[in-house]
């Protein structure tokens, strides 16, 4: 499967009271990665956007393994969990600088019409980003 590694600087206004970064900047983490994993598979997701075309999260799942603190450098691997033409899932791992997975995740998601929310099939509306998806999954990388 395709893997994608984003590097993650943990700035100072990510931390809480305790020091460590705070639990909801862990979903922003995990969308950074899955754009750089979107724009790896060759789309931009503003073009996607900019066509009436929105995806929201329908579920999300974090499990917290070790601290991250302020200053340190992590990285957000993404890749896709599962996917049925509809809707994908996608995983997520943050790896510290031991290469340790100190937290991990997923998000599952469907692509809407902007304007009224309707589901959107991409295996039919959107054969370039299935077929995307279908190579992603089966990729020997």
């Amino acid at each position: 499967m395709k893997v994608t590694e984003t590097p993650i600087q943990v700035r100072y206004q990510e931390t809480d009271q305790m020091g460590v970064v705070y639990h909801a900047n862990y979903l922003v983490w995990f969308e950074i990665g899955r754009t750089a994993f979107i724009e790896a598979l060759g789309f931009q997701y503003h073009e996607i956007e900019s066509q009436g075309i929105v995806s929201p999260v329908v579920d999300a799942d974090i499990h917290f393994a070790k601290p991250i603190r302020y200053g340190e450098e992590v990285r957000v691997k993404t890749w896709i969990k599962d996917y049925d033409g509809l809707r994908v899932t996608y995983g997520y791992a943050i790896l510290n600088e031991q290469d340790e997975a100190t937290v991990t995740g997923s998000t599952k998601h469907v692509i809407v019409k902007k304007a009224n929310f309707r589901p959107v099939s991409i295996r039919r509306a959107y054969p370039d980003w299935h077929h995307a998806y279908v190579q992603a999954m089966e990729a020997d990388v």
